[in-house]
């Protein structure tokens, strides 16, 4: 009698623990969509609040904190980084103009302003050529490469070069959704012997889609 009571009590446990399970929800399939009308729904968004972990990242050191940043379409940014709950770095883009405390040397800033941008903003490309193969579509300007899945719309990668003639990559990974809007939580960035990775804790996007 005893075995069975229990054996009552467990099954009665497991199926109140499997009913508070959120279930997981399921991207959605844009086959046969225009890419480009994706794209351009996003278009509205004129800026984007975030928080998230990073990882310096330069030969044999690593560096970790916590970031704040809210950046515009445009370019312009306020960003800070914690470490151990300090404030670690401050940086501001404005118009083109760079200013941080500490210091940062060009690659760092290029990741912290050009790459953070086009890595938030991803599908904001001009005047770009669609091709499609395995199951993916390439964006490609002269300056800039996205490569999209094909089945959710979502970015894979980017590679854009910059004006010194050096690459910028990008890798994007775990999309999730975001309010009305899903966005990939995990973003690597690469340039050189640096790289930066981000993965996002909260995201606002401002603007309608």
């Amino acid at each position: 009698m005893l075995k069975i009571v229990w054996r009552l009590f467990l099954l009665s446990s497991l199926f109140l623990l499997l009913s508070c399970v959120t279930p997981r929800v399921e991207i959605p399939v844009y086959e046969g969509v225009d890419v480009r009308d994706v794209l351009n729904s996003r278009n509205t968004i004129s800026s984007i609040d975030t928080t998230f972990s990073i990882i310096f990242e330069k030969d044999d050191t690593e560096i970790k904190g916590d970031g704040v940043l809210n950046i515009s379409r445009n370019g312009n940014l306020n960003l800070r980084v914690y470490s151990f709950g300090f404030l670690a770095l401050e940086l501001t883009s404005e118009d083109g103009i760079i200013k941080s405390v500490p210091r940062l040397d060009r690659g760092k800033n290029t990741i912290l302003t050009y790459g953070l941008r086009d890595c938030l903003f991803w599908w904001d490309i001009n005047d770009f050529e669609v091709a499609e193969k395995d199951g993916m579509y390439l964006l490609r300007n002269p300056f800039r490469k996205i490569w999209i899945d094909g089945k959710t719309m979502l970015p894979l990668k980017q590679i854009i070069t910059l004006e010194d003639g050096r690459d910028l990559t990008i890798s994007y990974e775990n999309p999730e959704k975001v309010g009305d809007i899903w966005y990939p939580l995990k973003i690597k960035i690469e340039l050189s012997h640096y790289f930066v990775t981000l993965k996002i804790k909260e995201i606002l996007f401002t603007g309608s889609v």
